[in-house]
């Protein structure tokens, strides 16, 4: 599979211990390839074990980071790479709140876990971040719904670097097979649509970002 075009990953990827997943999953690896449309696999922690060229393609503007690649880890990237915002439209919103609450599912379900915990202190460290964690979130969950934190068919933007897309939208879909979920893992595709075909949201403006971290508000 394709890795970050000319860098390093800065840790080892996920592999499933047994032969059998292991092979299955290199199978899979060629139909994630297949597939059009940014396409990335990852695990409970978002790290992530498989991604496809046009993943690579849409971040790969992105600057070096040295925690919150995109494909090394997807949650992390999302909150904290100063960058984010220039590929994830309306970023707070659309991107940010919606990957707190699944983390904060996470954490409920694999409270002990030590990739986990270190993204619980890294949120800890922002304030901002930390007070819309601990307070803000709850309140916007209950503002627009448990399904506005779905990621499934949820439409988000994205400003894609081939002008052929440009400043669209994607709709997610989470297209994971039994097999996976036995590994844990989780496949998400981001179905992209022409420029002309995005639905209308308004102007976007571009929001500036704290040094080190994706700016986030105490909602």
């Amino acid at each position: 599979m394709a890795y970050q075009a000319g860098r390093q990953r800065s840790q080892p990827r996920p592999v499933p211990e047994s032969f059998e997943a292991q092979a299955y999953l290199q199978d899979y690896a060629a139909l994630v390839e297949a597939v059009p449309f940014p396409s990335v696999v990852f695990d409970h922690r978002w790290d992530v074990v498989l991604s496809n060229v046009a993943f690579e393609t849409l971040f790969g503007g992105v600057g070096p980071h040295p925690t919150a690649m995109p494909g090394d880890n997807f949650l992390r990237f999302v909150l904290f790479h100063p960058e984010a915002s220039t590929v994830l439209g309306e970023h707070e919103s659309s991107w940010c709140l919606p990957m707190l609450a699944h983390f904060a599912a996470a954490v409920e379900r694999h409270g002990q876990d030590r990739g986990l915990q270190s993204i619980r202190r890294d949120i800890a460290q922002d304030p901002i971040m930390d007070a819309a964690y601990r307070h803000g979130l709850p309140h916007w969950i209950r503002a627009v719904g448990p399904g506005a934190v779905e990621h499934d068919g949820a439409v988000r933007p994205v400003v894609h670097p081939d002008p052929r897309w440009g400043s669209t939208d994607c709709r997610i879909v989470d297209d994971t097979p039994k097999a996976l979920q036995e590994m844990g893992y989780t496949r998400m595709t981001l179905v992209l649509r022409e420029a002309a075909r995005s639905v209308s949201r308004g102007p976007r403006r571009a929001r500036k970002t704290r040094n080190g971290a994706a700016e986030l508000r105490a909602v």
